[in-house]
């Protein structure tokens, strides 16, 4: 007998993710995998074979979502998976990350009593102003199966009363993706198309409403940006929701900030290999940078991922022009780039360990 599974996906970052534990289950006899693609993050960002690059398949619905608040956005994926589950019936439900597709698919499964499984469970930044760290914690507490990126997040479900065999530390689907496609990558063609010198740029990516929407700081931020662009290019593709805010404060580049379209994933890992240094508010870029050995300052106050920190090449500058100012100081001060660390299970084959821990809960 066949068993089903609904892997159900929004945010580009959440296919990079799920993409090797859909081609894994695909692998296996007795299991079919349909995709739910709930259109949270607009097609833009998914075209020119994206998704074909990841090895899936083209997903087979799309809830088109879209923008809205993050009211409209749970609630339209909340409706939208019921709605696929009623006529799709499933054995279990996939979801990856923390974006509101997450949280809305898993609240839809577990209210028809469909298991549901959590890629990347157990991450917490204990930071309530995030509304990522709200979804994760609502995920976590439906799922019936968590799997983990590191011993800490193990560690954090522990510390809530989710223990036992519905957690399974299985490693870091997303550094899977990052290996194969990164293979790909025509590193030399890529930095001639940018004109820049490998690891001599850095590398920016700022989209979180705590900053962008705060001009007293974004200003400032900016400013420093500018003052590291006296002393190498600084690449800054730049999100939809910043770009906004920087026209509507009548910003202009300084120096050699230059100010990109967003790009494509395979272009941006490429970048992240080769870049000097890496200024973001990502929570994902923290784990790439850290696999690929990049200096890399988290722009934020907390992280949700200290062992990119405490084992990676990770640092945690707050959210302070001046603090940013110093810490890339400090790392342009530093000659040697750091050997990539060895981060216990991230070694492209967690998402045949995730496959094998949902085979095991469909068996059950």
């Amino acid at each position: 007998m066949t068993a089903s599974v609904l892997a159900v996906v929004g945010a580009r970052p959440n296919f990079v993710k799920a993409a090797p534990v859909i081609a894994a289950l695909e692998a296996r006899e007795g299991i079919s995998v349909r995709v739910l693609h709930t259109g949270q993050h607009y097609d833009r960002a998914l075209s020119g074979g994206f998704i074909e690059r990841l090895g899936m398949r083209k997903p087979d619905a799309n809830l088109e979502v879209g923008s809205g608040t993050h009211a409209d956005q749970t609630a339209g994926v909340l409706v939208g998976t019921e709605k696929d589950l009623l006529e799709h019936p499933a054995d279990l439900v996939l979801v990856p990350g923390d974006v509101n597709s997450t949280a809305g698919a898993a609240l839809a499964a577990s209210k028809l009593n469909v298991a549901v499984a959590h890629i990347e469970a157990g991450l917490r930044s204990r930071d309530w102003a995030m509304p990522e760290e709200v979804n994760r914690v609502v995920t976590d507490r439906v799922s019936d199966l968590l799997l983990c990126t590191s011993a800490d997040a193990v560690e954090n479900l522990a510390a809530e009363g989710i223990d036992g065999d519905a957690v399974q530390l299985v490693g870091n689907t997303m550094i899977d993706s990052l290996l194969r496609l990164l293979d790909g990558v025509d590193r030399p063609a890529l930095l001639e198309r940018h004109g820049v010198a490998g690891r001599g740029f850095a590398l920016v990516t700022l989209h979180r409403p705590a900053l962008v929407d705060d001009p007293e700081l974004l200003g400032p931020t900016m400013d420093v940006l500018g003052e590291i662009g006296t002393r190498l290019p600084v690449l800054f593709p730049v999100h939809p929701r910043t770009r906004a805010r920087l026209e509507a404060m009548g910003y202009s580049a300084a120096g050699q900030v230059r100010l990109m379209e967003p790009l494509d994933y395979t272009d941006f890992i490429g970048l992240e290999a080769e870049a000097r240094l890496v200024v973001t508010d990502s929570g994902g870029v923290q784990e790439e940078t850290t696999v690929l050995g990049t200096p890399c300052l988290t722009y934020r106050t907390t992280t949700e991922r200290p062992i990119t920190i405490e084992l990676g090449t990770n640092r945690l500058v707050g959210v302070e022009p001046g603090a940013l100012r110093e810490a890339a100081e400090r790392v342009l001060a530093e000659d040697v780039r750091a050997e990539p660390p060895e981060i216990p299970l991230w070694d492209g084959r967690a998402g045949q360990r995730a496959a094998t821990a949902i085979e095991a809960v469909l068996a059950r």
